[in-house]
């Protein structure tokens, strides 16, 4: 089907742009949601004579949703969730679950608005973007975690340049290289006491061997 676009849409086109898409896509998204009209020769021309108008609509949603871009930028929220040893959670945080954080701490979106290709399943910190407007969209970091308290060591820990959830085999591993650090340390401490003592009975011997020849 070929449509018009009144506004920008991802991957698709700018307002009025003329593009093909689906069917499908058109009815049940494009057409309904006010974002396309079809490509039909009434329909270009009403584009056309409305275009100067809508432009200039589009203009000011979109100075407002860059405003409130500015005050959501290093936003981060918390949402709980119980999950295994591993980081697994019994169950997943979707669109909706974000947007009503996010809609808690000050910003009415929908979940709609949420950029979220697949649900999150594990605990940790992730990078979520939220559309404020077709060309405008924030990042929100999402803290997921089993408590308030664990929320704010996962933040610490990203803060540092590590790891947000510290799993079992990572705990491993991080146990494993301190083991091998601390033996390293070992190792170099006792091979400096041993050239110092090799160097102290060296010294040793030269001194002795100039007492037999003065004697």
């Amino acid at each position: 089907m070929q449509i018009i676009l009144l506004e920008r849409v991802e991957k698709l086109g700018q307002m009025g742009d003329q593009v093909k898409v689906k069917p499908g896509f058109a009815r049940n998204y494009l057409l309904p949601q006010g974002k396309a009209l079809r490509a039909t020769p009434d329909n270009i021309k009403r584009f056309e004579t409305e275009r100067a108008q809508l432009e200039a609509q589009n203009l000011e949603r979109r100075n407002e949703a860059e405003a409130v871009a500015a005050k959501m930028a290093d936003l981060s929220v918390v949402i709980i969730r119980a999950a295994s040893e591993a980081g697994h959670l019994y169950g997943s945080v979707n669109a909706r679950d974000i947007a009503e954080v996010v809609t808690a701490a000050g910003f009415t979106v929908t979940r709609g608005q949420i950029v979220l290709d697949k649900p999150i399943k594990t605990l940790g910190i992730f990078d979520i973007r939220v559309r404020l407007h077709p060309e405008v969209t924030e990042v929100v970091k999402v803290n997921v975690a089993q408590s308030e308290e664990e929320a704010q060591a996962q933040a610490d820990r990203v803060a540092r340049g590590e790891p947000a959830v510290l799993t079992a085999a990572l705990l491993d591993q991080q146990e494993a290289a301190q083991i091998a650090a601390e033996h390293a340390e070992a190792m170099a401490e006792a091979a400096a006491a041993n050239e110092a003592a090799e160097a102290a009975e060296a010294e040793g011997e030269a001194t002795e061997g100039d007492e037999g020849e003065t004697a």
